[in-house]
């Protein structure tokens, strides 16, 4: 590398300079916008690329859950952020909160919607939400330098909490700390650094991709239908009342009778309709079966009969 001598530190790939976008400050509007387009579409191939790896850790968290445990995900700036939505949209999409899937944000709760910079320098203060023995901790950094993972990696490991990182250097120092290493390459960004553009990108398609086959895996869907989330507002009851009346192949005034009986609960309400039993026996076999649909309608099947 020209310029390059033994004392120059060695960056990671998101921190490089991108040679195919040197004139950027050159080009006019659309070639600007065109060469951005072009440079994010790298963003799923470097998914793809890491799907096997992906795979692996979806079936860590299985574990886990299965265990009792949960899923941590550990992140700072912009990384931090897409973790902390990833984590929070389980709940509206599948029932799903912290419980199961919690985000830590370097500089707390404010961080969420204002740059806290440099809460990233440190590792996280100890809360109650804090990593078991039975828990999978997820680190989220794009340079895979970060100290705020590094720490939360090292003390998860310190608990005996399975650990893994989501990096686009396969040479991150915090991978050492890691059981499983999941590479993005994305390689260097359109703008030095601006490691929300691509690296940011892939981070949301592999946790999205993530958490979804998690939640598909732990029976939060009926065939690609969402039924584990509670109908809680005007959007989330009608697509409640469309999953009843295509699933359950009911009209759609029986669907909104049945999701009245029971609270509002969609996946209750598909056992129950299902299964011709009451909200009470679709809510007990769903508790029986770890609230998998398919699994609480085979039970409420071999119950004492239809109600």
């Amino acid at each position: 590398m020209p310029g390059h001598t033994s004392s120059t530190p060695v960056l990671p790939p998101t921190e490089r300079r991108n040679p195919a976008t040197f004139e950027l400050d050159r080009l006019r509007t659309p070639e600007l916008l065109a060469l951005i387009n072009s440079e994010d579409a790298t963003a799923p191939a470097a998914v793809r690329a890491a799907l096997p790896d992906l795979a692996r850790l979806v079936e860590l968290a299985e574990h886990v859950l299965a265990g009792g445990g949960r899923v941590h995900y550990y992140g700072a700036g912009a990384g931090g952020r897409i973790a902390l939505n990833d984590a929070l949209e389980l709940g509206p999409t599948y029932g799903v909160g912290p419980e199961t899937v919690v985000a830590h944000l370097a500089g707390g709760p404010v961080a969420g919607s204002a740059a806290v910079e440099d809460a990233e320098d440190t590792g996280p203060s100890g809360t109650p939400d804090d990593p078991v023995a039975r828990d999978l901790v997820i680190g989220v950094t794009a340079s895979g330098r970060t100290p705020y993972v590094i720490q939360a990696l090292r003390a998860a490991r310190t608990v005996g909490a399975v650990t893994a990182l989501l990096s686009g250097d396969a040479e991150a120092p915090a991978a050492a700390h890691a059981d499983l290493h999941v590479v993005l390459d994305t390689g260097p960004e359109v703008v030095t650094g601006s490691t929300r553009m691509k690296a940011g990108t892939a981070q949301k398609l592999a946790l999205n991709a993530f958490s979804t086959a998690l939640m598909v895996r732990t029976g939060r869907t009926w065939s690609n239908l969402m039924v584990a989330a509670s109908a809680r507002n005007a959007k989330l009851r009608a697509r409640a009342v469309r999953t009843l009346v295509t699933a359950c192949d009911v009209t759609a005034e029986r669907a909104e009778s049945r999701l009245d009986a029971c609270d509002g609960e969609t996946a209750t309400a598909l056992v129950s309709l299902l299964a011709d039993t009451t909200p009470d026996r679709a809510r007990t076999a769903l508790a029986d079966g770890g609230g998998r649909p398919f699994v609480a309608l085979a039970r409420a099947m071999r119950a004492d009969g239809p109600a």
